[in-house]
């Protein structure tokens, strides 16, 4: 059926509004305008949104909207909005729907041909990558990686031939584990743990996952975490080496090795050797990521 425009001008707006991440000051003026000219504010946890908001001297009506009831909530939502609400959608800090409850909601409005307007703003794993000194031009975000060990190393598996930077959150009690098993599956590559960032005790430990997951294991690390993790030494984001050789890093180590073989007719330990030199690692790294490939 075919709007007309009355009905368009009748329908509300939903305004997705991105919030600090630690420092209120990175609040732009523009969030603050809609945030009070809106009629109510859909938030993640009302109580972490209230503190935003007297900070600012800001009340509105607000709407609990989060992972756990999205899915009654968001429907309610929309038809607040089909009857001409202005609705503001905001998370407990950064930008809604990355890593954050606000996709049904988005999804919804759009089907329902409700206009949707991004307020841009702070976001962790941007912020991070600026500040990394880790090479950004192109970059991969992955978001949080499963919790459990298995499904952890099956994904970190699956992103073994990812040659751009990886962006990642961690919790911070299972950031440890996540470094370790990195470090077995995708070798001693670059990487940067950002901490708290924009807040008081923010912190970049920089360095090779080997010298960082050690350093996690001495002082475990509190708040929320970024994790970035580099191609392996040497290999550019278009999966070549410095050299300009194409090592072909999109196929898995195992068959990366037992096709050297065939191709120049060494043994397993001289094909490892090659391949390893070819993706940057340690021959005992390269033997690590052969054993998991092969093992799981």
């Amino acid at each position: 059926m075919t709007k007309t425009k009355a009905d368009e001008t009748a329908l509300g707006c939903l305004y997705v509004v991105a919030t600090p991440i630690g420092n209120l000051e990175d609040i732009t003026l523009r969030a603050l305008r809609i945030l009070k000219e809106t009629d109510a504010i859909a938030c993640e946890d009302t109580r972490q949104t209230l503190k935003l908001l007297s900070h600012f001297n800001i009340q509105k009506r607000l709407i609990s909207y989060h992972e756990h009831n999205e899915l009654t909530r968001a429907p309610e939502i929309v038809i607040e909005l089909e009857q001409g609400a202005k609705i503001a959608l905001v998370s407990d800090a950064g930008t809604p729907a990355i890593s954050d409850p606000g996709h049904r909601l988005v999804s919804l409005c759009v089907r329902h041909g409700i206009k949707v307007v991004p307020l841009p703003g702070p976001s962790a794993f941007v912020a991070a990558l600026a500040a990394s000194g880790m090479p950004v031009e192109e970059f991969a975000f992955v978001g949080f990686l499963p919790a459990r060990q298995s499904a952890r190393r099956k994904a970190l598996r699956a992103l073994a031939s990812e040659p751009r930077t990886l962006a990642l959150y961690e919790a911070p009690h299972r950031l440890s584990d996540t470094l370790d098993d990195a470090l077995e599956i995708l070798g001693n590559r670059p990487a940067v743990v950002a901490r708290e960032i924009t807040k008081m005790y923010e912190e970049f430990l920089r360095g090779h996952l080997e010298d960082i997951a050690a350093a996690v294991r001495k002082k475990a690390a509190r708040g929320e975490i970024t994790l970035l993790i580099g191609a392996a030494d040497g290999l550019t984001a278009h999966g070549e080496n410095a050299a300009g050789a194409s090592p072909a890093v999109l196929e898995p180590l195992s068959h990366r090795v037992d096709a050297i073989m065939k191709e120049i007719g060494v043994d397993r330990k001289a094909a490892l050797k090659q391949a390893a030199r070819e993706r940057g690692l340690t021959r005992r790294e390269a033997y690590k990521q052969l054993l998991v490939t092969r093992d799981e």
